[in-house]
């Protein structure tokens, strides 16, 4: 017998608003004494408060400003979010699978949206 999964919804988060979530999932597990963090759990909760650096309605806001250029997708924005690249060759990295370049003049753009919330 084959199990089939099939995704009904995907949404993507940046690393900020993820904390926020795993946050409550945390409090949730420690109201009760029996119940244990998985390893995995442990790990994801760790490494978001590690590296996330903006406040969720922030990071959030950052992704909308983005996604409000062309060559933007939901994808690019979130990494774009949870990164926050300082120069030209960090961001040309975010864009580097990608099967088009940006111009300088757009990735100035990019930069520029960026420094409002660094």
């Amino acid at each position: 017998m084959t199990i089939f999964k099939q995704v009904l919804e995907e949404e993507h988060l940046t690393t900020p608003e993820a904390k926020e979530l795993l946050a409550d999932v945390e409090a949730e597990r420690a109201l009760d004494e029996d119940r244990e963090m998985r390893y995995e759990l442990a790990r994801a909760i760790e490494h978001v408060n590690r590296f996330s650096t903006l406040e969720a309605a922030a990071s959030r806001q950052l992704v909308d400003d983005l996604l409000e250029l062309e060559k933007v997708d939901a994808s690019t924005a979130c990494k774009i979010a949870d990164l926050l690249p300082e120069d030209r060759d960090e961001l040309r990295t975010v864009f580097a699978q990608e099967r088009y370049t940006l111009s300088g003049d757009e990735l100035d753009e990019i930069l520029d949206i960026v420094v409002k919330y660094a």
